[in-house]
């Protein structure tokens, strides 16, 4: 779906979009979109077949939203972040969730590395500091996840699945998707690898609200780590490029 374009905001003349994939967030999606709006050219939210009031809500704070039909699932919906930012001319790409999980004003961090440094991917990661209420058994699958995705490689991350992140145009024209669920953040990572982007990650804060998923976390957390060990077992012949990551915190 394509709008008139945004008109940049920044000095540098780029334009800046934030997408957010969307289920059943109306409690929070107000908040989020009207936060967001501060650091952004346009913020477009992908509400995937969400049962409540997420898509006007959305609206009336001032996001473009785009409907799915019927619920594809996660992966679906971070396809369509990255397409509606292409149609609508990004030149960077900031996705996090509309649950209220981020923190909007971290934005200016997430964003400083790929406006500054030529990074092409930004990870707001939750385990370079420990700001988050995050349960024991979450913290733990993720760990397992960014395990297998860091096993027997030269570049290794410390949050493979933090959906907080920033794309570089390069990164935007570069990868391209095709799992489902969960595992679609590794699946960008994996890829990113395999064509040497250059990945960085920041320090970021994070809140969970038990009420946001509804999802039995065991039983999902397993599905995406065997999801992610089949997307390794299926791109180990592709050599990766050797691009390490900057581990290092930016304030």
């Amino acid at each position: 779906m394509r709008t008139p374009p945004p008109q940049p905001s920044c000095g540098n003349g780029l334009i800046i979009i934030a997408a957010i994939p969307c289920f059943n967030t109306e409690p929070f999606i107000s908040d989020v979109v009207s936060r967001a709006k501060k650091y952004v050219d346009q913020v477009i939210v992908i509400n995937d077949g969400s049962q409540d009031g997420t898509a006007e809500t959305a609206r009336a704070a001032g996001a473009l939203v785009i409907n799915h039909g019927r619920n594809k699932g996660y992966g679906e919906a971070v396809k369509s972040c990255f397409e509606a930012a292409r149609a609508n001319g990004a030149d960077i790409l900031l996705t996090l969730d509309g649950d209220g999980q981020h923190n909007p004003d971290e934005i200016p961090k997430v964003l400083s590395d790929v406006l500054n440094n030529g990074t092409d991917i930004v990870i707001g990661s939750r385990f370079l500091s420990n700001q988050t209420n995050m349960p024991g058994y979450r913290r733990l699958g993720i760990k397992l996840i960014t395990f297998l995705f860091n096993f027997a490689s030269e570049t290794k991350v410390q949050d493979a699945q933090s959906g907080f992140r920033a794309y570089s145009k390069r990164a935007l024209n570069t990868i391209s998707t095709t799992e489902r669920g969960m595992s679609i953040s590794v699946e960008t990572l994996i890829k990113a690898r395999a064509h040497g982007l250059k990945i960085r990650e920041v320090a970021t804060s994070c809140e969970y609200h038990p009420s946001s998923s509804s999802k039995n976390p065991i039983l999902h957390g397993l599905l995406v780590a065997l999801s992610v060990i089949k997307l390794r077992l299926k791109n180990f012949h592709i050599r990766e490029k050797s691009v390490s990551p900057d581990k290092r915190r930016i304030q």
